[in-house]
């Protein structure tokens, strides 16, 4: 049986955190979690970051999941979308929040890059190998659904990569489509790279502010929920993360990558990040399978059906036809 080395079991956590429950019933009951399926808190101490994990075990599951979040939502919102069907379907998981949400906690004072991200992902891929060596599949929200990419060309060990949404924001189309405004894309940006070599490095302004956190989800009431919540689309970030996100440059250019299969599910009514911004990324993509599954009447982050259902099912097959 694949072992895996236990982590620290830390006291608190999303059990004291109002906001994910709140959210969660904007979501179908099927989705909600059971006594049977729902994850286990854990903490990861590395690098001075306690980071917050939500682990969803299954000893006899032949491929495992990490989840990442993107820039306004954390590793909670993820299990919930996702943590009940595949589960239910025979996979393993967790959900890991990167420094700045969810549950993380960072050394005081610290101030982490885009790049850190990356680094402490593929790093994270390394510890759960060493400790079960069995193969491990990346999925990604919105940002995340980059970071799953730029991790997995780090780290070279992956066997899947599924993302919602590959946004390259070195390619000004997809800069300006998703900050806030075409004043921030163009005069914005440059600035937080200019900011990024003086002291005020480590200012921070509200995620908000800064992209377009209105289109996070197409339900008005469940978006003042996300906004409200300093943990994923109420956090900020500063000149330095926005800085090295914005112009990240991958171990692998898409056009070299050749490591293994990627599966975008792309919501339909996504007024954020729309099909055309994933495909000036993938289209580069020609030495591996790439595979798009349109997601129903679903939003940015999803809460509707059938985009909930198709996207299970997508990842569902796509993860039963890896060739491990």
């Amino acid at each position: 049986m694949p072992f895996t080395k236990p982590l620290s079991i830390a006291s608190d956590g999303y059990a004291s955190q109002t906001a994910w429950r709140d959210i969660q019933k904007f979501l179908p009951e099927r989705l909600h979690f059971t006594t049977e399926h729902c994850p286990v808190e854990e903490w990861w101490e590395h690098k001075g970051y306690k980071l917050h994990l939500d682990r969803w075990r299954n000893a006899a599951a032949k491929i495992r999941l990490i989840l990442h979040h993107g820039v306004g939502t954390n590793g909670r919102q993820m299990s919930m979308i996702l943590g009940v069907p595949l589960h239910k379907a025979g996979f393993e998981l967790v959900a890991i929040d990167m420094p700045g949400y969810g549950c993380t906690e960072a050394p005081s004072g610290q101030v982490w890059s885009y790049d850190d991200w990356v680094q402490l992902s593929s790093d994270f891929m390394d510890r759960e190998l060493e400790a079960d060596p069995r193969p491990i599949v990346l999925y990604g929200l919105s940002a995340g659904g980059m970071l799953a990419y730029h991790s997995a060309a780090l780290n070279q060990k992956v066997k899947g990569i599924i993302g919602m949404t590959f946004l390259d924001q070195r390619i000004q189309q997809v800069a300006d489509t998703t900050a806030r405004n075409i004043v921030l894309s163009r005069v914005g940006l440059p600035l937080t790279r200019a900011a990024n070599a003086t002291c005020f490095a480590r200012t921070k302004i509200p995620m908000s502010l800064a992209s377009k956190m209105s289109t996070l989800v197409n339900n008005d009431d469940a978006l003042q929920i996300f906004l409200n919540d300093s943990t994923s689309a109420g956090s900020a970030a500063s000149m330095h993360f926005l800085a090295t996100y914005s112009q990240y440059k991958p171990a692998i250019e898409p056009e070299a990558f050749d490591l293994c299969p990627v599966l975008l599910t792309q919501p339909s009514l996504d007024r954020w990040t729309p099909l055309e911004l994933s495909e000036l990324f993938l289209s580069r993509i020609t030495k591996v399978p790439v595979k798009t599954v349109e997601l129903e009447k679903a939003g940015h982050y999803p809460l509707e059906e059938p985009g909930l259902q198709q996207m299970a099912d997508a990842i569902v097959e796509f993860l039963n036809g890896l060739k491990l």
